[in-house]
């Protein structure tokens, strides 16, 4: 009887090195997982950062933020013909928005031809201490005192991630775009990461309602939402916008 007993204790533990193999190669497992995980990581941020290698500097162009335009970021104010553009850094809609038009917004900007309003949003975000659309828009602003906007609005289009809320627009990767393209005052790197302009996030985005904007990306020409009639973003046709509205 106590042999059968003895026997039964045996079958119920196992055998004590089979199951510290097995634990091991579990083990084994996740760190492998870990580390290609992150290393994948670097890889895909790395990638995103060449993309600032060839980065050519508009230069200083001072923007006051206004209160009154629900904090927008104002370019030329007074002028006649009136831009105002509402985005979310992590839209991929606002990069095709982006990549034929905001050339032409900027040499409106810097030939002072229409007086441009930029509204950095947070309207994807996933609404956590670390949303990605409030930090990459409170950078946005935080370039704001460097004169420099109109490089880092463009930056952070050029870096933008395939995957919405991917945890790449994090402060330390906000930094370094700032850095890439020429931003490196510690005043620039305590706004961010002390998401100083929090305040102006928030009342852009509340804004939304009293502009009549239900999403990204939205132009206003003169105060009228800008209904495209292409299927994508043609450059052509919102310049013939921009030129009627300034008749």
């Amino acid at each position: 009887m106590s042999k059968q007993k003895k026997n039964s204790v045996k079958s119920q533990g196992g055998d004590p090195f089979t199951r510290w193999l097995v634990i091991g190669m579990v083990t084994l497992v996740v760190v492998v997982g870990a580390v290609f995980s992150l290393t994948s990581e670097n890889k895909a941020k790395d990638a995103a950062f060449t993309a600032l290698d060839s980065f050519q500097s508009i230069g200083a162009v001072p923007a006051s933020v206004d209160p009154a335009a629900g904090d927008g970021i104002v370019f030329n104010p007074g002028l006649p013909t009136k831009i105002d553009i509402f985005e979310d850094f992590q839209c991929p809609v606002c990069k095709l928005f982006e990549e034929p038009i905001g050339g032409y917004l900027t040499s409106l900007i810097t030939e002072k031809k229409a007086q441009v309003t930029y509204h950095p949003l947070s309207f994807l975000g996933n609404g956590t201490k670390d949303d990605e659309s409030i930090a990459a828009s409170n950078a946005a602003y935080c370039a704001v005192d460097e004169d420099r906007f109109l490089d880092y609005h463009k930056a952070l289009m050029d870096v933008q991630s395939q995957v919405e809320n991917s945890g790449f627009l994090n402060s330390e990767n906000l930094i370094t775009i700032g850095k890439k393209i020429g931003i490196n005052s510690s005043t620039f790197a305590d706004c961010v990461n002390n998401k100083s302009k929090l305040v102006n996030v928030v009342a852009a985005t509340e804004s939304m309602t009293r502009y009549g904007v239900r999403g990204t990306p939205t132009a206003l020409i003169n105060g009228k939402v800008w209904e495209r009639q292409s299927p994508g973003f043609d450059l052509n046709e919102f310049k013939a916008a921009v030129e009627a509205a300034a008749k």
